[in-house]
């Protein structure tokens, strides 16, 4: 059965497939500049960050740099396959980011420890407003999400319990 003009969903034998709608496409770019500042500000902290258990979040920084990066890029590339455009350049980036600004300098560990908590949630709160959205367009899309969501609220489970004590 044909789609309906306002359907974002083609019909099967469509060679388009399924096209993003502006607002699907809206949320999917706000995901991908929130993964590119968190992948930026991750590698930010990681080359200022001293005292106390440097080694360890030094190397626990890389890895969120990495899954935040690597998360931008599925993203992206889902964007390139829903025939729309991503746009992570850097003055989109900075301009339309929900994340707070990274202070400049050395950043102590028990700062940087809530520092990066805060940023890692508030990503996970970028994925988590436009989930059921995407989720009723598009739900191949949505498991997408699910992944990110998942590893990126471990990584700052793991941060923050840094900075606790029992």
């Amino acid at each position: 059965m044909p789609a309906s003009p306002g359907d974002s969903r083609r019909s099967e034998g469509d060679a388009a497939g399924f096209t993003a709608s502006p607002q699907f496409a809206q949320a999917l770019q706000q995901i991908v500049v929130d993964l590119v500042e968190l992948h930026l500000q991750g590698k930010q902290a990681h080359w200022n960050l001293v005292g106390h258990n440097f080694r360890d979040l030094h190397l626990q920084l890389d890895q969120i740099v990495d899954d935040a990066r690597e998360s931008a890029d599925t993203i992206a590339e889902r964007m390139r396959a829903l025939a729309t455009v991503p746009d992570g350049r850097s003055d989109t980036v900075a301009a339309t980011t929900t994340l707070p600004a990274f202070p400049a300098g050395e950043v102590n560990v028990s700062a940087v420890v809530d520092l990066v908590t805060t940023r890692l949630r508030t990503t996970v709160d970028t994925l988590r407003t436009h989930h059921d959205q995407i989720d009723n367009e598009d739900p191949s899309t949505a498991d997408l999400l699910h992944a990110i969501i998942d590893s990126l609220e471990k990584h700052a489970w793991m941060v923050s319990a840094e900075n606790r004590s029992v």
